[in-house]
């Protein structure tokens, strides 16, 4: 029988065709993650500071800030550790933990995007009973539920990556541990587990898309039956930051995993735009076209003597 040596840790190699360039990614890269852990730190603070806007939509809005902070936590410290010149190193552990909390926010957020349509589907559509249907005791429940089933999917998916042996190389072309490179490690035909996993991960972003359409289709007949110009305006403003917010969650999911053919550039480049664009943008698609927020913002920043009083 020939001996196999088990992987203990893992090699990232990086953003593929960027050698030379690590001082000015680390730099670029250093700036996204700076602002993006600002910017949901500021809305956090301007939410929980605004009795106003102790509502289910801000409530979930909190939610997703705070996903929005640990999401690019889960790779980027370690990317910017290796691009400021530091070892590439991963331990086995370290790569299973990146795999899991990588699937478990990004699942989460997009059940908590659901939950997020539904949550305007109630108010529009049902506005005198939505305090009713939207009770403290229903958010806790959809905010728990998003948790619990994005946790199950990321376990499934981990469980399902790391039970096959890894006895060979160790280089992972890419800058975290994620599925499409992992199984190209392992040391056993993974081409059944491929289409387990991509049925898994194309089929609950799909399920929830359908979901989401759902909600906005009945959404929009609901605005388009409002007489008044300045109600279907407020209405689809409110819920214009939402769509733009779903769009740029989804657009980079599709690219990178429901791609028949993989391109590793491509991917990467789509992935950073998921790990930190994303997140940093969001805090300034919700505060742009919402006056609560605006108003909460500048209060906080009145506060902490950035913006003089007025």
């Amino acid at each position: 029988m020939k001996n196999q040596t088990v992987v203990t840790e893992f090699i990232l190699l990086g953003i593929p065709h960027t050698e030379g360039l690590e001082i000015e990614l680390f730099f670029v890269f250093f700036f996204f993650y700076f602002f993006t852990l600002l910017g949901n730190l500021t809305i956090l603070l301007a939410i929980i500071s605004s009795p106003r806007l102790h509502t289910p939509m801000y409530f979930f809005l909190c939610k997703l800030s705070i996903f929005d902070i640990f999401f690019p936590s889960v790779s980027s410290p370690k990317m910017l550790f290796f691009l400021s010149g530091n070892s590439h190193a991963i331990s086995y552990g370290g790569c299973v933990c990146q795999l899991f909390f990588y699937h478990f926010l990004g699942c989460t957020e997009c059940f908590l995007y659901t939950v997020m349509a539904y949550d305007r589907f109630v108010a529009i559509c049902y506005p005198l009973r939505y305090t009713v249907i939207m009770s403290h005791k229903v958010c806790a429940i959809l905010a728990m539920g998003t948790s619990f089933f994005g946790c199950v999917q990321a376990t499934f998916l981990t469980a399902l990556t790391f039970q096959l042996p890894y006895c060979g190389p160790n280089q992972v072309e890419y800058f975290f541990c994620d599925i499409p490179v992992m199984l190209k490690l392992a040391c056993a035909d993974t081409s059944a587990l491929e289409m387990v996993g991509f049925i898994s991960v194309g089929l609950m972003p799909f399920s929830c898309f359908l979901l989401i359409l759902t909600s906005y289709s009945r959404i929009v007949c609901s605005i388009l039956r409002i007489r008044s110009a300045e109600g279907r305006r407020r209405a689809f403003s409110t819920c214009s930051a939402h769509l733009t917010a779903i769009l740029l969650f989804y657009m980079p999911v599709v690219l990178i995993y429901l791609q028949p053919t993989p391109n590793p550039w491509l991917n990467a480049t789509v992935q950073i735009l998921n790990n930190l664009v994303t997140p940093m943008l969001n805090p300034l698609i919700y505060s742009l076209r919402n006056k609560e927020v605006k108003s909460s913002l500048r209060k906080v920043l009145q506060q902490i003597g950035l913006l003089p009083e007025q």
